[in-house]
């Protein structure tokens, strides 16, 4: 079959192609920002990219066009594809279509920790020999891809995959989650998010209800024990196993160590030690979560827990990424207030009392519309200097003043709309020993190779 993959350079649908490749199909793909590191990548795969969406394209007569969620009414060759009746479909169909069925699924939802808890579960499966399959919104350390159709000799029945809450195409406004056949689900948390699609966490609670009707009775849940909303998503209906974890009284439960190192309890029953070098009560309740998961599909807790101690999280989940004189500047995907509160306390634990210098840009979609801005200063104060970036034109313009709101947090905080000057103040602030902790969900204008030029000057 070919492919031809409308909005290839994504995460997601960049995977799907790769994915694609490795089943034996003819992938070709577009998109409106061909660059490295995501072209690259497809093109070393052989998959032939063009840049933009020109109706020309249909000449390539694929056997099917595969449909991006970034792809709108109004995209020339979208609307070309329409006028003609050419066959299409979005991108979360064709992968349970293709690549999940018959597959033993194991996805992981939420708000918060899928790309990590994802590469944790994908990787207790690969060190415990199951060489799973995997499709994950970011590249885990310890494989160095985001996708792949199997491990050793490719048969094996074990898939795991992000399972995105956000809408599946112009024309599916189904959670993505709802195409993946899923036999194990991890839920991992649920907060109000995606405020550019949901009106409210009530409309997010009725999507992971519709994730819940597709898992069969012989599936289990994973379901963190703290979440109210989990909790709402449950009573509407479960026809599956499920555990929990996280709460008190849930099955799963940890004892966390002053090391940083926690022991993982099962009903009452210790199953041993996590030994690592991961920050923060989210990357425990993410390990948790793992922990349960794979047990569904065979794995035992201690063989796990063994796994985990070899995990080298994910690029981006704060990976340092250098060190100049005595100032260690790290990445971080963090966006979400929670998200940020989380990181930034992951860290104070981490380097105690040594300075912290956050530096903020609030991209997603979310955070452009302003729903979240009143929690912004609540979740840097763990922070004690806080530097925001916020463009005032472009796609990634704020709708809103970020200085008035980081002006809770006083003389500590500071906003500026230009790279270079927000640079400048943040290599005449630092001093050896800080730590400086650079959170965006996108590529922030290369702004982390920037300061330690900066620093090195």
């Amino acid at each position: 079959m070919h492919i031809h993959i409308l909005g290839i350079c994504g995460t997601f649908m960049g995977g799907l192609a790769v994915l694609a490749k490795e089943a034996g199909h003819r992938v070709t793909g577009c998109d409106a920002n061909v660059y490295p590191p995501m072209s690259t990548q497809l093109q070393a795969q052989g998959i032939e990219l063009i840049e933009g969406f020109s109706p020309d394209q249909v000449a390539l007569k694929p056997d099917l066009f595969v449909i991006g969620n970034v792809v709108s009414r109004g995209n020339p060759l979208m609307e070309e594809i329409l006028n003609r009746g050419l066959p299409y479909v979005s991108g979360p169909q064709w992968i349970g279509e293709h690549i999940l069925q018959d597959k033993w699924v194991m996805a992981v939802a939420g708000t918060h920790g899928k790309t990590t808890t994802s590469s944790m579960l994908a990787w207790i499966l690969e060190e415990c020999g199951y060489a799973p399959g995997f499709l994950i919104g970011g590249v885990p350390m310890n494989f160095g891809i985001s996708a792949r159709l199997s491990g050793g000799n490719g048969d094996s029945p074990f898939f795991v995959i992000e399972a995105d809450e956000y809408d599946t195409a112009f024309f599916d406004k189904r959670s993505k989650f709802v195409h993946y056949r899923t036999k194990t689900a991890i839920l991992n948390n649920l907060e109000y998010d995606h405020a550019d699609i949901f009106p409210d966490l009530g409309a997010i609670e009725t999507q992971f209800h519709h994730l819940v009707r597709t898992v069969p009775g012989v599936g289990r849940l994973i379901v963190n024990g703290r979440e109210p909303a989990l909790q709402r998503v449950l009573a509407r209906g479960c026809w599956s196993e499920k555990e929990f974890f996280g709460a008190a009284d849930s099955g799963w439960t940890l004892n966390e160590r002053a090391d940083g190192s926690f022991d993982v309890i099962f009903n009452g029953q210790s199953q041993g030690r996590v030994e690592w070098s991961l920050t923060g009560e989210h990357n425990r309740l993410n390990a948790l979560a793992a922990i349960a998961a794979v047990r569904h599909a065979g794995v035992a807790p201690a063989q796990a827990i063994a796994a985990l101690g070899k995990f080298e999280n994910v690029k981006r989940r704060m990976e340092v990424r250098g060190v100049v004189k005595g100032i260690t500047v790290y990445d971080d995907f963090a966006h979400h207030p929670t998200a940020i509160a989380t990181t930034v306390a992951g860290l104070r634990r981490k380097v105690g009392s040594a300075r912290i210098v956050a530096v903020l840009e609030p991209r997603s979609n979310t955070m452009k519309l302003g729903t979240m801005k009143e929690a912004l200063p609540a979740s840097l104060t763990d922070a004690d200097v806080v530097f925001g970036y916020g463009a005032r034109e472009g796609k990634d313009a704020l709708g809103w003043d970020l200085g008035q709101a980081l002006a809770p947090l006083g003389e500590r905080a500071a906003a500026f709309d230009d790279i270079g000057s927000l640079v400048a103040a943040i290599a005449a602030q630092a001093r050896s020993g800080d730590h400086i902790l650079v959170m965006s969900n996108g590529g922030f204008g290369g702004v982390h190779q920037k300061i330690l030029d900066a620093l090195a000057r």
